[in-house]
Formats: structure tokens, C-alpha cells, sequence
């Protein structure tokens, strides 16, 4: 009938050309093109499609043509140069890397179907359309113009669209992955043990410029700085630990803090030459630690550092900062950007205000989980502080410098622009040690002292004789104390907080010991058990710093004899672990680890990235994938049989 009506084309008022209906082949392409569009947007039809390919569609990616793979830029994704993986079940560092890939043109990404058509053959998509559309194919004169009406519905308008719409998927769910995984990380570093308050010697490594020294008190005050050079090009390896024997004698450090940068393990070398030397001259009990200088130097080069140390030159503030980061990393750490710290994976590649809400909300619960000393606390730390703005936390600084030191939480209703409602908000995470009130220096809220008033009352103790007796405290009924005001869950807080009084939640100070004659990654041998510091936590595994200027590897199945999901199940940032080297790769810089200290070395577990995955014979047909109920089979030739075996499909 179409081509019985056959007219030429139309002219629009506008001038334009409109439909084509001079040729029987021009009528039936807007045919294809009407129903292709009305198919295209049948909802239910793009749902079925987008939920099957996301079950069983395949990410494939692949080397772009005319890349050079021996580039160190390309090389790093060499894993990906001929990779495929169920879309939906993609780690998320796996997907995040395909993507970044294919961002710098290295990479060809696509979403293929799970069993790929022969050429000329329907695929297994096509098929799905006819089912969704209850045709198939039974020799009718029109059974020709539909079949290539799928074919086109598919190709041209929903398997760009559909990759599009997974792609964004995938990556909306490995960015969120990504960002708890950065956040996660961040905690646990800022909840790492603090040193707690002692002298220490902050030591940032160098070659050619040297080596930064500052030695700072118990509280964190900057007392002297100084430059050795024990390395390249001077080699005065005598008179740098002359210069840092007389710094510690002078201060009585404690503690020696290397940052794990350029020559760290060099510097690491000379520290421990420098304890020995201390220990000849009857100086006992110093110790050295290796530290991360994640973001040192931009805390170096930023406004509050010029503010803080304005006499002080750029390069020394980094070793001020190693140095601080070891008596309290949360004290520390606040003053960094949470991105500089560098402890996510692909943190560039996920949405950046995304990342920053969740990273600042991470840093302001730590602080407010562990409470902040009011007289000691920087501007940037009483920043954090829930309810506390920077105007108002310079005030507070302010007023301390002007007044002398907090006697009270009730004085800092005299802080210019911290009302009543900041009170509120702000003073229970607020602590004040040897002030008027011991409960000052608990978690105990102000609003709450009331109750703890009538605690006393009732056993006839003062506030001392009550903190830290759990014996007494337990014997207790909150619904004694309890009122309309607060409630019994209130007052059994109150007891807890007074059972330990000032507790701190982070784990107590711990030294990774380095073993003598491993200073580099070339040292390392399969089978070595080593001791070392767990720098950041991923899902796939663990990075663990032996002291070799390279982190290793620990993956997931190698974290435990159990079945271990995720890292952090077992290990966290900070953490001290004993491992045994896998294998070593001195070319690609990676260290493959195991904390199962029984695993055979020389071999990795599982797969790519080692673990077990299903695989396919490369260039051939894919074999069956598990789960799916398909023995991976080629489509026959006929369309009706494709069809046919796709409804079954369906139905399963």
C-alpha cells in the first residue's frame, strides 16, 4: 500500500524539504524511522534492555590504535589493554581506571552484549526487542521490513543511548565507592594513635637541598630549626649527626619523626645511627618513627602556616609539621586540605563537591568524636568544632591570648559573637584540663551538670571520688536521675563519660620496626617476612610501607584465611602489620604481599588483579558465565530461531 501511494517530496512553507514519498525505498525508510522511533521510546522496552545488559553485558576495553604501550603514560593501564568484566559487577577502582583511560584517549571502552553476533546474524539485543514486541519471523511479505526495523531500533537509536545510560551508572556507583573508601581512610588516619605530648625532632628527607630538621616541645611549639646534609652532594654524614645530637641533647627529645618522602629511608638510616650515638652517650629511650608527609608541603605554602610561623622559611615548616603530625595527627591534619592527605583511590576522577562534603564531615565527627582542649587548640581545629565558625574560633583564639588561659566552659560566653546557641552546640566537645570544674574536662555537657549534681547528692562522693569508679558508677539506677528533662538514655551517657573521664578513642601509640639492610625495593625477596604500616585501604586490598620508597600490595585474599570482602574488615590505615613477601616486580615498582605468613611465594592468587574470575577464551565464543544459564553458543542463522530461543530466555 505504501508504494502505491507514492508522491514526490513535499515542500514545507518555510522552504524546507519534508517527507520523502517519491521512491517505494524512501516511504519505506520513514516507515523504519517512525516505527524505530515509537520502539525507542516504549519505556518498559529501555527498562528490559538497560536491566538484562547490566546483569550480563560486558565492559570491554582496549589499547587505542596507534598508542605506543611501552609509553610510561600508556603503560599504566596495561592490565586494560585487553579487558572485559560483567558491567555490573565492575570494582569500582577497575571501572574508575577504564573511565580515566578512555578520558586521556589511551583507552576504547565500550558495553558489549554477552555473546557477540556473528556478521549478518541478529544479536541477542535485536532478539530481545522482537520478543518485547511479540514478533517473529513466519515468511510474511513485511517480516523483511521488521526484522531490519529491530536491527535499526537497536544500532541507531537505544545501544548508544543504553552504553550511556550503564556508563553513567557504573560510575555513579564507583564514585560513591571511591568516596567512602577515601573517607573511611581519612578517619582512620586522623584517628590514628597520637605520641601524645613529648619532645620531638621532625625530620623532612632531601638530597641535594638537604635535610629539614625542627624540634618542637611537648605542646607543639616550634623551639629551633636547622639543615644537615648527609647525602648527595656534600656527604657530611658526621657533621649532620653532630648538629642533631646536639638538638636533642639541648631539648631532650623523645621522638624522632622522618617523613617518608625523597631519602626518607637514607634519613631513616641516619636516625638510627643517631639513636646509637644517644645511647653510647647514656641517652636512652629515643626512638625514631617514619611518618607520612602527605600534605606538608601544602600546609607549608599555606596562609595559616604564614600566619603561624611567620619567621620561619618555607621548607623548614614541613618538618614542623612531621614533626606535630606525631604528637596528634588530628590536631595536625585539620590544617590540610583532606584532599592533599592522599590516602583515596582515583579521588580525581569523582565529583569534587561530592568528595568535599563527605571528607569535611569526616574530619568534623573525629574531631568532635574526640574532643578538642581549649586552651591548646589551633584556629583551624576549633574550626571543626561543631557549632564553632572560623570568625568565631579566632575569637576564641583571640580571647585566649588576651585573658590567659580558659578556667571554665562558662567563660566562653564571654567570646565576642559566641552566643548562647554556639554555647549549646559547642561546649561539650570543648575540654579544659586542670580548670575549676573537673567536669570541664569530660564530655559531660554543661546543660547536663545538673543531673551529675544530684548524682552527688545521692551517693555523697565529689565530682573526683566519682570519676573513673566504674565499681561505684555501675551500681547506679539512671531512672533515679532521670527527669523530664533528661531521660534515662541521657544518663546513662552521663555514667559512661564519668566511668573514663577524658577518654580518648584512638588506639595507643605503636612503632613499626624496619628490618636492618631493606632500604630499597631491589632488597626485597620473595619470601621475606617483614614488619610495616598499613598507608591506605582499598577494597580490592592494602598498601602496606616497608620502608623502600614503593608500597606493597597486600590483596584482598591475601589479608586472611577467611573469605574477606572488604580490606577494611580486617585492616584499617595506621594499623602495624607483619607480611611476607609474594613476588616483586622491580620494572613495574609493585610489591605483591600476603599477611597469610603460610602462603608459597613466587605467585599470586587469582585473577588480574588476583581474584578469581570468570574468563573467556579470547577471539572465539564466550563461554558460558555463571549464573546465566546459557551455555555461550553462537545465535543460529535464522532470525526465527534467534528469536525463539530468546523468548525462552525471557521467559527463564
Amino acid at each position: 500500500e505504501a508504494v502505491a501511494f507514492t508522491r514526490p517530496p513535499e515542500v514545507l512553507d518555510d522552504g524546507k524539504p519534508g517527507a520523502d514519498f517519491s521512491t517505494p525505498h524512501a516511504v519505506l525508510d520513514g516507515v523504519r524511522d517512525i516505527l524505530s522511533e515509537r520502539w525507542a521510546e516504549d519505556a518498559a522496552l529501555v527498562q528490559n534492555l538497560r536491566e538484562w545488559l547490566w546483569s550480563e553485558g560486558l565492559l570491554k576495553s582496549s589499547l587505542v590504535a596507534g598508542k605506543n604501550e611501552n609509553d610510561p603514560e600508556v603503560a599504566k593501564f596495561r592490565d586494560y589493554f585487553d579487558y572485559d568484566e560483567p558491567i555490573g559487577r565492575v570494582p569500582s577502582h577497575r571501572a574508575l581506571a577504564v573511565f580515566r583511560g578512555r578520558a586521556l584517549e589511551i583507552l576504547d571502552a565500550r558495553l558489549v552484549q554477552p555473546v557477540e553476533p556473528e556478521p549478518g546474524k541478529p544479536s541477542l539485543a535485536e532478539g530481545r526487542i522482537a520478543v518485547h514486541l511479540g514478533w517473529s519471523h513466519q515468511g510474511r511479505p513485511a517480516d523483511d521490513l521488521i526484522r531490519k526495523c529491530v536491527a535499526w531500533t537497536w544500532r541507531v537509536k537505544l545501544s548508544l543511548s543504553t552504553e550511556r545510560d550503564l556508563f553513567a551508572r557504573l560510575r555513579e556507583g564507583a564514585e560513591a565507592v571511591a568516596i567512602k573508601v577515601f573517607a573511611d581512610n581519612l578517619r582512620d588516619l586522623l584517628l590514628a594513635a597520637p605520641a601524645g605530648q613529648k619532645a620531638v625532632m621532625g625530620l623532612d628527607p632531601g638530597i641535594r637541598t638537604g635535610v629539614k630538621v625542627a624540634v618542637v616541645d611537648a605542646t607543639g611549639k616550634l623551639l629551633e630549626t636547622a639543615t644537615v646534609y648527609p647525602h648527595e652532594p656534600r656527604r657530611d654524614w658526621e657533621g649532620s649527626l653532630h648538629t642533631l645530637g646536639v638538638l636533642c641533647k639541648k631539648h631532650g627529645v623523645q621522638l624522632v619523626a622522618i617523613g617518608n618522602g625523597t631519602a626518607s629511608r637514607e634519613t631513616d638510616k641516619l636516625a638510627g645511627d643517631l639513636l646509637k650515638m644517644l645511647a653510647r652517650a647514656g641517652i636512652e629511650g629515643v626512638k625514631k618513627v617514619v611518618v607520612s608527609e602527605a600534605g606538608a608541603s601544602v600546609y607549608s605554602a599555606s596562609e595559616y602556616a604564614a600566619q603561624e610561623m611567620p619567621d620561619v622559611d618555607v621548607s623548614l615548616r614541613g618538618a614542623v609539621s612531621i614533626a606535630r603530625r606525631l604528637q596528634d595527627p588530628l590536631a595536625e591534619l585539620v590544617k590540610i586540605d583532606p584532599k592533599s592527605i592522599g590516602v583515596g583511590q582515583y579521588q580525581h576522577d569523582v565529583n569534587q563537591s561530592a568528595l568535599a562534603r563527605t571528607l569535611d564531615a569526616v574530619v568534623e565527627d573525629c574531631v568532635n568524636g574526640v574532643g578538642v582542649d581549649l586552651n591548646t587548640a589551633s584556629v583551624p581545629l576549633l574550626t571543626r568544632v561543631s557549632g564553632l565558625s572560623p570568625s568565631v574560633a579566632k575569637a576564641v583564639v583571640r580571647w585566649r591570648e588576651s585573658h590567659g588561659a580558659f578556667r571554665n566552659r562558662q567563660q566562653l560566653l564571654e567570646v565576642t559573637g559566641l552566643g548562647p546557641k554556639t554555647f549549646e552546640q559547642a561546649a561539650g566537645f570543648l575540654r579544659i584540663r586542670d580548670g575549676d570544674n573537673p567536669l570541664d574536662m569530660t564530655g559531660v555537657h554543661p546543660e547536663t551538670y545538673p543531673v551529675v549534681e544530684r548524682i552527688i547528692e545521692h551517693t555523697g562522693q565529689p565530682v573526683g571520688g566519682l570519676m573513673g569508679r566504674a565499681d561505684m558508677l555501675k551500681t547506679l539506677r539512671p531512672e533515679l536521675f532521670a527527669n523530664e528533662r533528661f531521660g534515662v538514655i541521657t544518663v546513662k551517657d552521663i555514667l559512661s563519660e564519668l566511668e573514663k573521664p577524658g577518654r580518648d578513642p584512638r588506639p595507643e601509640f605503636q612503632v613499626a620496626r624496619f628490618n636492618e639492610g631493606v632500604e630499597d625495593i631491589a632488597d626485597l625477596k620473595e619470601g621475606m617476612v617483614l614488619e610495616g604500616t598499613v598507608s591506605n585501604v582499598a577494597q580490592f586490598g592494602a598498601f602496606v610501607d616497608l620502608g623502600v620508597h614503593q608500597d606493597g600490595l597486600i590483596h584482598v585474599s591475601q589479608l586472611s584465611h577467611k573469605f574477606v570482602n572488604d580490606a577494611r574488615e580486617v585492616v584499617k590505615t595506621g594499623d602495624i602489620v607483619k607480611v611476607k613477601v609474594l613476588e616483586v616486580d622491580v620494572a613495574r615498582k609493585r610489591i605483591s604481599l600476603s599477611m597469610k605468613l603460610d602462603a608459597p611465594a613466587g605467585r599470586r592468587e587469582g585473577g588480574r588483579d588476583g581474584r578469581p574470575r570468570y574468563e573467556a577464551p579470547r577471539g572465539g565464543q564466550r563461554g558460558a558465565q555463571p549464573g546465566s544459564g546459557r551455555s555461550g553458543e553462537q545465535p543460529a542463522s535464522a532470525m526465527a530461531s534467534a528469536f525463539a530461543k530468546l523468548q525462552g530466555l525471557n521467559k527463564r
